[in-house]
């Protein structure tokens, strides 16, 4: 519930929390939620998702319209299937690989640390699979985008 001048008033898991936000200047918000403060940082991804960097970690979400909405909730639980392609969420430098090519991985799997912004990040495995590929070394430097590893 809009509460006026970026004050929400938002119920997650029967539990309401007043969140305050403010846009800043270069695209960040600062949030206020529950007296807590966090800043976040957003960026959109090349399939459409939008990585969410909030203290040291980065999420990855899907924004969807209504009707991408609708068909996932008729579907069931969401899956993802076929060759999945991790890529680095913004700038950075590869730290290091978590996994080989060939071995198996579990969903939710760390796959490669990327530090970025002072930061390290781990990718997960968005799928149970194996990984076919990896693609920059261990210390190079890559751009936003860059290909790190497909899992299938």
């Amino acid at each position: 519930m809009d509460k006026g001048d970026g004050v929400y008033e938002v119920t997650l898991d029967g539990q309401v929390h007043v969140l305050d936000a403010l846009e800043l200047s270069h695209g960040a918000v600062s949030l206020i939620v529950d007296h807590a403060s966090y800043s976040v940082e957003f960026e959109d991804t090349a399939d459409g998702s939008v990585n969410v960097l909030v203290r040291d970690q980065v999420f990855s979400v899907d924004v969807l319209d209504e009707r991408r909405l609708r068909m996932r909730a008729a579907g069931g639980r969401f899956a993802v299937e076929g060759p999945q392609m991790i890529t680095a969420p913004m700038p950075g430098k590869v730290v290091k690989y978590l996994v080989a090519v060939g071995e198996e991985v579990a969903e939710g799997q760390g796959l490669v640390v990327v530090e970025a912004m002072k930061m390290e990040n781990e990718l997960k495995s968005p799928k149970s699979g194996v990984v076919k590929e990896v693609f920059a070394k261990e210390g190079a430097s890559v751009e936003s985008g860059a290909k790190l590893v497909v899992v299938e």
